[in-house]
C-alpha cells in the first residue's frame, strides 16, 4: 500500500504544479506520460483495495460492483477529459475537427472507451482462464475442491452472478443500435445510466457475506470499524485527488507523445491508455485466479464490463453536453461507428459464451484470437484494410453469438429470469449446492 501511494506522488506533484500555472515542458512528453500513468495506476490500486475492504460493511454483490466501478475510475477520468475537450471545441467551432489540425477529441473519447472494453474482454477474460488453469495444474487437489475451477482451463460462475451476465446482455443489445447513428445523445445516456442504476439496485438486494480479502485490503478490512471506515474513506479521497490532478495531463502527454514519435494519437489512446488505467484491475483478477478463486476473478472483470458498457458509455454524451452547453449529441464519424460495431459484437459473443455461467478454454481462445487479429491489423495495416477487417470480424462475432444463443435458447431465458427476478436467497442456495459439488452416486 505504501508503494502504491509513493508511486502516485511524482505525478500528483507534477500535476498540481501544472494546475497552478507552472510549466512542465522541461520534461519530454513521453516522460510526462510515464509519470502521470504511474500515478493513475497507483491510485487505481488504492481504489481497488479500499473497495475490497468496504465489502466488510456492504453486501457482496454491491461491493463487487463498487470495486469494479472504482477500479475503472481512471478510465472514466481519461475519457471525461477527452469528452470535455470535445464539448469545448464543439461550442467554439461547431464541430469536433480542430481548426489547426491534430487529433479529434471526439474520436479520442470513443477510442479510449472502445479500446478499454475490448481489452477487458479480449485479454482480461482469457487471462483469467489461463492463470486458473495453471493454478489447477499446480494444485490439482485444491482445484478439485474449488467450485470456481471445475477443471483446468475453465472458470465457472456461481448462479448469483447471473445478474451481471443478464445486465451485460441488456446493455449489449442496446449498444448494437449505436453504430447506426451519427451521434451519442442524451437519450443514450438516459437509457444506459438507467440500466446501471437498475443493475446496482438489483445487487443491493443481495445479503451481506463474509468477504475474502487479501494483502492491503485484508489489513484495512480487519481494523476496528471506526478505523476501518476512516482508512477506506481516506484511500478513496486520496486516490480521487490524484486522479483529478493527473488524468487530463496524462491524456495530453499521450497525444503529444504520438505527435513527437509520429505514432497515431488514436492508437495510443485506444490501446496504451486503457492498459495503464486497467492494469491494477487485471492484476487483482490474476491474483484471485492464482488463489483458485477464479469465479471472483472473472466476476470482477465481468462487473467492470457492465460498468463500462453502461455508466461509462452513458456519461460520455452527458459530459459532452455539459461542456458544450448544448443538448447536441457527441458526433460519431464513420471510423468510430465501426469501432462501436466491433465492440458491441465482441460483447454479444462474450455474453453468449456465458449463457451457462462458464467460460471454457475454447471460448477464451476464441476471444483472445479474434482480439489479437484486430489489434494487430489496427497497428500494422493501412486504415482501409483495417476497416474491412473490422467488418469481417464483427460478422464473425455476430454469427458465433447467434449460433450459441440458438443452441442455448433455454439457458437464455433461465439466465434472464435468475438475473432479474429470482430471489437472492434462492440463488445463494444454488451457490452453496454448486460449492458442494455433485453428490456421489450410490
Amino acid at each position: 500500500m505504501v508503494s502504491a501511494a509513493l508511486a502516485t506522488l511524482p505525478g500528483a506533484v507534477l500535476g498540481a504544479f501544472a494546475y497552478l500555472g507552472g510549466s512542465v515542458e522541461f520534461l519530454p512528453p513521453v516522460v510526462q506520460a510515464l509519470v502521470y500513468g504511474a500515478a493513475i495506476v497507483g491510485a487505481a490500486f488504492l481504489l481497488s483495495w479500499a473497495a475490497e475492504a468496504a465489502q466488510v460493511d456492504i453486501s457482496a454483490g454491491l461491493a463487487l460492483a463498487l470495486l469494479a466501478l472504482l477500479a475503472v475510475l481512471p478510465e472514466y477520468a481519461v475519457d471525461f477529459v477527452f469528452s470535455f475537450q470535445a464539448g469545448q471545441l464543439y461550442a467554439e467551432e461547431g464541430s469536433c475537427t480542430p481548426p489547426e489540425g491534430g487529433a479529434n477529441p471526439c474520436s479520442l473519447a470513443l477510442a479510449n472507451m472502445t479500446g478499454a472494453n475490448r481489452i477487458l474482454v479480449g485479454v482480461g477474460w482469457p487471462l483469467v482462464v489461463l492463470i486458473a488453469g495453471w493454478a489447477a495444474v499446480r494444485d490439482r487437489r485444491a482445484a478439485a475442491e474449488a467450485p470456481s475451477v471445475p477443471r483446468p482451463g475453465a472458470v465457472e460462475l456461481p448462479p448469483s452472478m447471473s445478474t451481471e451476465v443478464a445486465f451485460l446482455g441488456f446493455a449489449t443489445l442496446y449498444s448494437l443500435t449505436l453504430p447506426l447513428r451519427s451521434t451519442l445523445t442524451l437519450v443514450d445516456a438516459a437509457v444506459l445510466v438507467t440500466l446501471f442504476a437498475l443493475y446496482a439496485w438489483r445487487l443491493a438486494k443481495a445479503p451481506a457475506t463474509e468477504p475474502d480479502l487479501l494483502g492491503a485490503s485484508e489489513w484495512v478490512g480487519t481494523q476496528p470499524r471506526k478505523r476501518r471506515r476512516t482508512w477506506v474513506a481516506a484511500m478513496f479521497a486520496f486516490a480521487a485527488v490524484v486522479i483529478l490532478l493527473t488524468a487530463e495531463h496524462f491524456a495530453e502527454a499521450l497525444v503529444m507523445t504520438g505527435e513527437q514519435l509520429r505514432i497515431s494519437e488514436f492508437l495510443l489512446v485506444q490501446w496504451v491508455a486503457p492498459l495503464a488505467s486497467e492494469s491494477p484491475e487485471l492484476i487483482v483478477a490474476c491474483l484471485y485466479a492464482w488463489r483458485l478463486k477464479a469465479s471472483d476473478s472473472l466476476g470482477t472483470l465481468l462487473s467492470s464490463k457492465v460498468n463500462q458498457w453502461t455508466l461509462l458509455v452513458g456519461t460520455i454524451p452527458l459530459v459532452f453536453a455539459l461542456s458544450s452547453t448544448s443538448f447536441d449529441g457527441l458526433p460519431v464519424d464513420s471510423n468510430q461507428r465501426l469501432e462501436l460495431l466491433i465492440t458491441a459484437a465482441q460483447s454479444l459473443f462474450a455474453v453468449a459464451l456465458l449463457l451457462d455461467l462458464k467460460l471454457a478454454r475454447r471460448g477464451s481462445v476464441a476471444l483472445l484470437t479474434l482480439f489479437l487479429v484486430q489489434f494487430l491489423s489496427s497497428i500494422l495495416l493501412p486504415g482501409a484494410v483495417d476497416r474491412a477487417i473490422i467488418l469481417v470480424l464483427s460478422g464473425v462475432y455476430g454469427l458465433l453469438a447467434v449460433a450459441l444463443f440458438v443452441r442455448g435458447r433455454g439457458r437464455t431465458f433461465r439466465l434472464v429470469k435468475e438475473g432479474t427476478v429470482t430471489s437472492f436467497d434462492v440463488l445463494l442456495r444454488k451457490d452453496a449446492e454448486q460449492a458442494e459439488g455433485p453428490r456421489p452416486r450410490r
